[in-house]
């Protein structure tokens, strides 16, 4: 008889300065919140991560004068674009969403802890000199299908995705329930490509729930 695979959902930073008002705030991100909620009951484990920056993190523009917010600069050896101080340690910012149901979290997972370097993806740093522990965690819980969904399509689900993939995971992207930046005109349909040319598989929300519409309380 055949094993049943077992999956994760990892829910990219549904944080606060991602969503409306914050101070790196993705177009439309609060309209993955709900549907953030109504897939978790789908999955064997929940897990979410959050940036968790200290003050004097290299990713912040405040912290290179006289460069501003978008440039481009090498830090640590590695290129690394410019972002408004975002998700601070202990601040309101890198709160998850108010109206994230947290009641199925299994696992959070901090990202950009190490004030030289960023880490967009879930499991390692920018340049994978570190991991998150994630893939060791999942690994440990004996996951087979890694499903991602949340902010932003063209940085964090990107890299994640990568990654989860480069770690052998099965995995899938919920497109519908992503939002992305768009620096660039074309960066998330880029980051889509990307994403389906490692071998990671593009769904939708219904793909997984179908036709149930199940409400999970708050």
């Amino acid at each position: 008889m055949a094993v049943p695979k077992k999956k994760a959902l990892i829910m990219v930073d549904l944080q606060n300065d991602f969503c409306k008002g914050g101070q790196l705030a993705v177009p439309n991100a609060d309209e993955v919140i709900p549907l953030a909620n109504q897939l978790q009951p789908y999955f064997d484990i929940v897990v979410a991560t959050q940036d968790w920056h200290p003050p004097t993190h290299t990713s912040f523009a405040s912290n290179h004068s006289p460069y501003t917010v978008g440039d481009m600069i090498v830090a640590d050896n590695i290129p690394q674009i410019l972002w408004p101080d975002h998700c601070v340690q202990h601040t309101k910012g890198a709160d998850f969403h108010p109206n994230l149901n947290v009641r199925y979290l299994d696992k959070v997972i901090h990202k950009g802890i190490d004030k030289n370097i960023d880490s967009y993806s879930a499991f390692f740093d920018n340049a994978h000199r570190r991991s998150t522990g994630l893939g060791v965690y999942l690994q440990n819980k004996e996951i087979s299908d890694v499903y991602i969904m949340g902010l932003a399509t063209d940085y964090c689900v990107k890299y994640s995705s990568l990654d989860a993939k480069h770690l052998g995971f099965n995995v899938y992207v919920i497109q519908d329930a992503c939002r992305g930046v768009n620096l660039k005109l074309g960066d998330v349909a880029a980051a889509l490509q990307e994403i389906s040319e490692c071998g990671a598989k593009l769904v939708t929300v219904r793909d997984i729930i179908g036709e149930d519409k199940k409400q999970v309380a708050l």
